[in-house]
């Protein structure tokens, strides 16, 4: 099948280049938002015509595929991961950023066989960034390839994370002492550019040493976590265990070692999974 993935990825590509030119686009337009989850969590019109695209064009092109699509998913549709190629979709990853015009906003298209992913194609779409990465092929950006930092001291590293749109006193408490508790090992400095795509391939191209994050979701990081790996880093989970895309939360790292280290320091959120399953 090996071909027929490759086809499959130089579409998500094509797409993924037509649906960065429709959101630069409407960066320039007045826009309406709406919330989501919570007054933190937002969802634009060009959110749902994005993914609308995407998913339209990729069934009359592969049409026995499955998908998952965030906006859908909010429309009620389930995330439900199978065997069965699936496209796992996240049309706008910074819609707040994209809602503010803060210029890092992706469009991330990850592709799972087996309940594995295959290959993801992230497009920084302002930035004109295409970052892709295919399981045993290596990670790329542009064109060039990619290789995380490979740093193993946490006191030399500099990690990234975001404050999340989750904005519960109690889970903003533990967000906020997870990182003071990462500032004290001491490590170099905490970044938050406000995409979890994006932030994943920053690992991958050695600009961070890690990432980590609690309640994202499986279109956040399906395209990105195989970018990371093929980049020659980690994906683990946030307790230091293997990596579940539908667990919600992750950390991807330059090592193994800065990866552990740093699930030492975290306390959990507890999260609903992605799938409806209970968490382990």
């Amino acid at each position: 099948m090996g071909d027929h993935w490759q086809e499959c990825m130089d579409f998500a590509v094509i797409i993924a280049r037509k649906a960065g030119a429709v959101i630069c686009a409407a960066l320039k337009d007045e826009m309406s938002v709406m919330v989501k989850s919570s007054p933190a969590d937002l969802v634009t019109e060009t959110d749902q015509k994005v993914e609308e695209m995407i998913i339209s064009a990729t069934k009359e092109k592969f049409p026995s595929h499955s998908f998952i699509g965030e906006e859908s998913v909010a429309a009620g549709e389930g995330s439900n991961l199978t065997d069965n190629p699936t496209w796992i979709i996240d049309p706008i990853d910074g819609t707040t950023n994209f809602v503010h015009r803060f210029p890092f906003v992706a469009v991330s298209i990850g592709f799972a066989v087996n309940k594995k992913v295959e290959f993801g194609v992230v497009y920084s779409c302002v930035e004109d960034k295409m970052y892709t990465g295919r399981k045993g092929k290596g990670a790329f950006c542009n064109g060039e390839k990619l290789q995380v930092s490979g740093q193993q001291d946490i006191m030399k590293s500099m990690i990234i994370t975001e404050l999340g749109s989750n904005r519960n006193p109690e889970v903003i408490k533990i967000v906020l002492s997870n990182m003071e508790r990462l500032l004290c090992i001491p490590i170099h400095g905490i970044r938050a550019v406000g995409t979890a795509a994006i932030n994943m391939c920053l690992v991958a191209t050695g600009g961070a040493d890690a990432y980590y994050e609690m309640g994202i979701h499986c279109w956040d990081m399906a395209a990105a976590s195989v970018i990371v790996t093929e980049a020659g880093g980690v994906i683990m989970d946030a307790t230091g265990g293997p990596f579940d895309l539908m667990s919600c939360r992750v950390i991807a790292s330059s090592s193994k070692s800065i990866g552990e280290r740093i699930a030492k320091e975290l306390q959990i959120i507890p999260l609903q999974r992605d799938d409806g399953k209970n968490m382990n």
